[in-house]
């Protein structure tokens, strides 16, 4: 990878003293996938491709995957002290600091990717989220996906009943997926996506909320048999950021490439990644997984279980000074205004 000693001088330098727009840079990107990741393949790939297109290949990529550089949960605290110029930071991942972000993970709110994605998006960008989360935390917000609505993935057991899903111990990301699982019965075992194939593996968990890709992508096909097919029971955020203090310090005209290329990425990436699902089922059916439709009766059971999870957690945001109740409603507005387009 080509290194540029004056970005590298540049940034010990006050914004004022910024690298002029015709020299190069190369940023460190850092994440916790693996390589060949579906949301790199889908994402971040083209968006730095695009960047550097935009910018006539002055502005270069040094990629560190598969926790290179620090843990997920390491990498908010990685992008605000510079070790990395743009961090994965999966709000989940860092909730105390970005509770507010978790309102697009609840359960039962939105089908697919694109819904969920575009209303964070413009909450992450210009609204609540921008204002209460981001801006606090002194990072930008570059692209995001939100995935489609997860499943239950499990390894032994099929659940069809609320009384299959009683005790189960499955991955669940804290926040607004704990929540989930304790309202229909289950134990949520807190972990970031990298852990989760050795505890399946070691049998301390008995399945994993997971949506389908991703359980192709960590190998866990492998392992589970069974999936849950018609209840949404949450979501997570792929989110990748610039510290406001790195994003300073970049030329205008590598700003507006940036901006340019993170819009023109959001919609496309929420509908390849919606596509991408439709597949993947298809091959962890033929990997042995099987999608089992729940039961009307089951299904309206679970519901019914999830449909205080939205303000228990807004509540339990707002008793912590945040604005939960006010992200909710933002939130939920947004979905309708997305909705009716």
């Amino acid at each position: 990878m080509r290194t540029s000693v004056a970005w590298a001088v540049a940034l010990s330098l006050p914004v004022t003293m910024a690298l002029a727009p015709a020299q190069a840079l190369e940023l460190k990107v850092a994440d916790s996938f693996p390589a060949g990741h579906y949301l790199v393949r889908l994402m971040l790939k083209p968006w730095m491709d695009d960047v550097t297109k935009r910018t006539n290949g002055a502005v270069t990529f040094s990629y560190y995957p598969n926790q290179q550089m620090g843990k997920a949960t390491d990498l908010l605290r990685l992008t605000q002290s510079g070790v990395v110029d743009i961090g994965y930071i999966a709000p989940s991942y860092a909730s105390d600091k970005m509770p507010l972000s978790e309102v697009a993970q609840l359960p039962e709110s939105f089908t697919t990717s694109c819904q969920g994605t575009m209303a964070y998006w413009k909450s992450a960008r210009d609204g609540v989220l921008a204002r209460q989360e981001y801006a606090p935390n002194k990072i930008k917000l570059l692209m995001a996906v939100v995935l489609p609505p997860y499943q239950v993935f499990t390894v032994k057991q099929k659940v069809d009943s609320m009384d299959t899903i009683q005790g189960l111990k499955l991955r669940s990301t804290g926040g607004a997926q704990d929540l989930t699982l304790r309202a229909l019965g289950a134990v949520p075992v807190r972990m970031a996506a990298p852990d989760a194939y050795e505890s399946l593996a070691r049998g301390t968990m008995d399945g994993v909320l997971f949506p389908a890709d991703s359980i192709a992508s960590y190998g866990l096909d492998k392992l589970v048999k069974h999936a849950t097919d018609g209840v949404s029971f949450g979501s997570f955020i792929v989110a990748y950021s610039i510290s406001e203090r790195a994003w300073a310090k970049l030329p205008d005209d590598v700003k507006k490439a940036m901006e340019e290329a993170s819009e023109a990425i959001e919609p496309k990436v929420c509908s390849d990644v919606d596509k991408e699902q439709l597949q993947t089922r298809k091959q962890l059916n033929e990997a042995g997984v099987t999608f089992d439709p729940i039961p009307d009766a089951t299904k309206a059971q679970m519901k019914d279980k999830l449909k205080g999870v939205a303000k228990e957690w807004a509540a339990g945001v707002d008793s912590r000074g945040k604005q939960g109740t006010q992200a909710l409603e933002e939130f939920q507005s947004l979905l309708a205004a997305g909705a009716s387009k």
